[in-house]
């Protein structure tokens, strides 16, 4: 079996950290290495230390002086609206029916369906981002593309068929039966082939009939092991028309709640104007508040207030995304750095080791993959990012003055994008520079 030592400064986190001094929430080598053995982290830590365990024909890729973790894990993004990226001048609702809907149309055809998945897989990998949760199309054969792309680049991914029967143009609805039907047959094809993973996707309340939430919730009781994936209170319009909608329900999160959706695996987008009932439910039944910054704010929507989430009596599980298209950049750090401005608005600051926790072992956690993913741990995948603080000038400039790994990973999140990535690997193979 092939083994490849990665050598560089290292760094994983074992913990959130809670503070600049933390230090015992993570683990850093100054000269220290990864040992890859088959696609699995074999060792981690000091350099000489892993290198003694490394067979005798072992290949040396030597990183140094750049930093290695964990690859980037996005835990919200939409495929299909790769090309509506960018698009002016709206709100959320009036953003699905002017732009995202009229392009999600084209995911009928597979080809296209193909072209997209691969670019957009691309994208995330040149950005240092190995994990994603994804929404397709309501098309069958948009996942069956975005699968076959991951699948080929034996990505850990998250992804689901997006169930819509009603407030959708023509030729972007399905029916409750046939969302099953597709969904089934997908689940069986797809889930847990390779690094694969299903997601039972009901885009939002607005575009589901209470006959396809029930089909929803009996997907979910048929594949108890599945994620779901949805939207929940991202836009005062939205949710006022989604009240109108389930009148007997107490608030946006109760219908989900209502149709059996909540839970340990169920990854709720934005959720910016959660009641303290919304909340505690959400908490009470283990299930993920999805951060999505760079979207709240190009659209308007408003400030996910991440650290009182955190810090109530009842705490949610927190996961960040890019939420593309409706989010502006492909880049995690990108997006926690927008994240970092939305705290500060509200009156907290978000320290650099927990944006880094964040979208590495965070993320891994909030989507329950974390035996997989997210750390440097031996025996999970060897998911790696390598970043250079010093990739543009202004960074260079910049870290003449930093003294400090939290220095240098706030340079790299608040002013690194796809050009502080050197590197990039998907279970110990260099995908980046084969880009």
């Amino acid at each position: 079996m092939s083994e490849t030592l990665i050598r560089g400064r290292v760094l994983t986190f074992h913990a959130e950290p809670q503070g600049m001094d933390d230090h015992a929430s993570y683990s850093y080598e100054e000269d220290g290495a990864v040992l890859v053995r088959g696609g699995i982290i074999a060792a981690c830590g000091d350099y000489e230390d892993v290198a003694a365990k490394a067979g005798p024909e072992h290949l040396v890729i030597d990183h140094r002086p750049h930093l290695i973790l964990p690859g980037f894990i996005d835990a919200h993004a939409h495929f299909p609206q790769m090309q509506v990226i960018a698009s002016y001048g709206a709100e959320l609702l009036d953003w699905l029916n002017n732009y995202t809907f009229p392009e999600e149309l084209r995911f009928d055809d597979l080809q296209h369906g193909r072209r997209v998945a691969r670019l957009f897989l691309d994208e995330l990998l040149r950005n240092g981002t190995t994990t994603v949760a994804a929404y397709c199309s309501v098309h069958k054969t948009s996942a069956e593309a975005f699968f076959a792309e991951a699948h080929a680049r034996n990505m850990c991914v998250v992804a689901g068929k997006v169930m819509m029967d009603r407030n959708a143009p023509d030729g972007l609805t399905d029916t409750p039966q046939s969302s099953y039907d597709d969904s089934f047959a997908l689940i069986e094809e797809w889930h847990g082939r390779g690094r694969l993973n299903y997601a039972v996707t009901p885009r939002f309340a607005i575009t589901s009939t209470p006959e396809q939430m029930e089909m929803a919730g009996a997907l979910m009781r048929a594949f108890p092991d599945l994620h779901m994936q949805t939207h929940l209170s991202e836009n005062h319009a939205e949710i006022a028309f989604t009240q109108t909608l389930y009148p007997d329900a107490p608030d946006y999160t109760g219908i989900y709640e209502h149709y059996g959706l909540l839970g340990p695996k169920a990854l709720f987008g934005h959720c910016i104007h959660l009641s303290e009932r919304e909340a505690d439910v959400l908490s009470d039944s283990g299930s993920v508040a999805v951060f999505c910054p760079t979207s709240n704010l190009f659209l308007g929507s408003g400030l996910f207030d991440y650290q009182r989430y955190r810090g109530r009596a009842k705490p949610l599980r927190i996961a960040s995304a890019t939420d593309v298209g409706g989010g502006t950049s492909y880049s995690m750090l990108r997006t926690m750095d927008e994240g970092y401005k939305v705290i500060a608005l509200n009156g907290e600051k978000l320290n650099p080791l927990a944006s880094f926790w964040q979208i590495t072992r965070g993320n891994a956690q909030a989507l329950s993959l974390a035996e997989r993913v997210g750390t440097l741990e031996e025996g999970t995948d060897a998911d790696l990012v390598v970043l250079n603080a010093r990739a543009t000038p202004v960074m260079a400039l910049r870290m003449e003055r930093a003294d400090s790994l939290a220095e240098e990973l706030f340079v790299l999140q608040t002013l690194g994008d796809d050009r502080a990535v050197v590197e990039t690997y998907v279970a110990g193979e260099a995908v980046k520079s084969a880009l």
